[in-house]
């Protein structure tokens, strides 16, 4: 299965899972922690997070390779809303 990786320095990592999660979660069954996030957004794509003090990491995983793109572009679009204090960076990485 293809996978796109991103690691987000911030401060407020934990917030904004936590904000992603929650925001999903009225669509998918969604999973999280402060610290761990899951959302399934469909049987062959999910997005995962992990948070700690300085960064936020994302991994991207779905079966259709052209999938992958079109989630990097939500998961990053969503991210950027609720960051809008901050200028965030966000590379993926195949």
């Amino acid at each position: 299965m293809p996978v796109s990786t991103s690691t987000v320095a911030t401060e407020h990592a934990s917030k904004y899972l936590q904000q992603l999660c929650k925001h999903w979660s009225h669509k998918f069954t969604v999973e999280f922690t402060a610290k761990n996030g899951r959302v399934p957004f469909s049987d062959t794509a999910e997005v995962t997070f992990s948070a700690d003090h300085a960064a936020l990491y994302m991994r991207l995983s779905a079966a259709d390779p052209a999938q992958i793109e079109r989630y990097e572009n939500v998961v990053a679009d969503h991210l950027k809303r609720f960051a809008f204090r901050e200028e965030l960076h966000i590379t993926w990485n195949a």
